[in-house]
């Protein structure tokens, strides 16, 4: 729903942590948007200047990032935080996404429970045209790292464990957002009671498939792939050395993400059949299939934990913002997992809002103004579609048998192992060092 402008009270009292909806690490997700009773008769102490809904690794880190402001936030998630610590995923993390959490003083924390990557290996199926991408060809120390879930989130709680700006709102649904000319107007939902909240800026960080953005009446261009990534655990029999490696395959791309421990966590694309059989085979085959992707480099291999399977979209939302309303991480953009590069996409976003939101405050300016916020639109669209675009054509470049292009592009890569400047400009994107950097990242 586009937002209606009508007049609404100035934002009242100091938020509180005692109501009925704050308890640590709860929150909620949003069914449907419209309008809603006066904003006369909401209860003052729920008034926020940002409320986040969505509080996995975006809006934790957008929450993290705003905490010192001056800002009163809000937090809403439909699980407790604390979920998160039990997700085992990894993510290939860029050397801007470490920059950001090194500004939020995260780093210190992190980093010794991650993997640090010096070495990233690209292949096409069984040629010869290989090439290692190290830290000399950047100017840098290392190329990536691999994190997992859990680890983020953990040190993310850890900082906002405590902060007096921050209110948990838990467990609770949005059932209704009314947005105004001077705030959007929030009813949330639990256990039969209903609460109202108002608050000068509203950001969605509700994933791919944002309620808030379906209801705001923000569309979306993009489309579904023709493949689905099938991940697991392994441990290899010989030491995965810290080397990152992306494999492609006429299915689809795979991923190898080194971990501690000498894990690794693979992400293997394929057409939706095929990783389906992938999904469903006996651990014996699916060991047996990656041993042959391997060619044996790695030793034997042993399967830690399940195997899970989702699909692969490419989205761009047609808009970032509305008046009171912004879109970060999957609320706003999809893209195909090759090169690691959603979550850090995400993380960009959050510093950049953070950015914009931190500014206008002290200059003393409304912080949901559409004026304010295109400024974070203009920042974070035309560099995220860069993403989405580079992306989408590893995937069909090197997705193909097609003659002509197996041909140009082990050209290519050939090229690429003997042109310094060419895997200069590669890592630049691949690392996030080539787009403009968030203040956080510079501190």
């Amino acid at each position: 729903m586009v937002p209606q402008q009508s007049s609404t009270t100035s934002l009242a009292a100091e938020a509180t942590h005692t109501h009925p909806f704050a308890n640590s690490f709860t929150g909620s997700s949003v069914s449907s948007v419209s309008s809603v009773a006066s904003p006369n008769e909401l209860n003052p102490s729920l008034d926020y200047d940002v409320a986040i809904a969505g509080a996995g690794i975006v809006g934790l880190t957008l929450a993290c990032a705003l905490q010192d402001s001056g800002l009163r936030i809000a937090l809403i998630d439909a699980k407790p935080a604390t979920a998160g610590l039990q997700q085992h995923r990894a993510y290939a993390l860029t050397l801007m996404t470490g920059r950001i959490f090194s500004g939020l003083n995260l780093w210190s924390q992190i980093v010794p429970q991650i993997t640090t990557f010096r070495q990233i290996r690209l292949a096409d199926e069984h040629s010869s045209a290989v090439v290692n991408l190290q830290p000399a060809d950047l100017g840098t120390d290392a190329l990536g790292y691999v994190g997992e879930h859990r680890v983020l989130v953990k040190a993310l709680l850890d900082a906002l464990q405590g902060a007096a700006a921050i209110t948990w709102l838990c467990p609770a649904e949005v059932v209704q957002v009314n947005f105004q000319a001077e705030s959007a107007v929030l009813t949330l939902s639990t256990d039969g009671e209903q609460q109202q909240l108002r608050t000068r800026l509203l950001v969605a960080a509700d994933g791919s498939r944002s309620l808030i953005r379906q209801q705001a009446g923000i569309g979306t261009h993009g489309w579904q792939y023709w493949q689905s990534c099938v991940t697991a655990v392994i441990r290899p029999q010989k030491p995965h050395g810290d080397i990152a490696r992306e494999h492609f395959w006429a299915s689809g791309p795979f991923a190898t993400l080194p971990l501690p421990e000498n894990r690794c966590q693979i992400v293997l694309t394929a057409p939706h059949a095929e990783a389906q059989h992938w999904l469903q085979v006996d651990e014996a085959a699916f060991l047996h299939e990656l041993n042959r992707r391997y060619d044996g480099q790695l030793g034997d291999l042993e399967l830690l934990g399940k195997r899970t399977l989702f699909p692969v979209q490419l989205m761009q939302s047609d808009r970032y913002i509305l008046p009171r309303l912004a879109l970060v991480g999957d609320a706003a953009h999809c893209c195909h997992p090759v090169g690691g590069q959603g979550l850090n996409l995400g993380i960009r976003d959050a510093a950049a809002l953070a950015q914009v939101i931190w500014q206008a405050h002290q200059q003393g300016d409304d912080i949901g103004d559409a004026k304010i916020l295109r400024r974070y639109e203009r920042w974070r669209k035309l560099e995220n579609l860069t993403i989405l675009g580079f992306t989408d054509l590893l995937d069909r470049c090197f997705s193909s048998q097609w003659l002509p292009l197996v041909v140009v592009r082990r050209l290519g890569l050939r090229m690429m192992r003997h042109l310094p400047p060419l895997k200069f400009l590669a890592l630049r994107l691949m690392t996030g060092l080539g787009g403009r950097p968030p203040e956080l990242a510079q501190r």
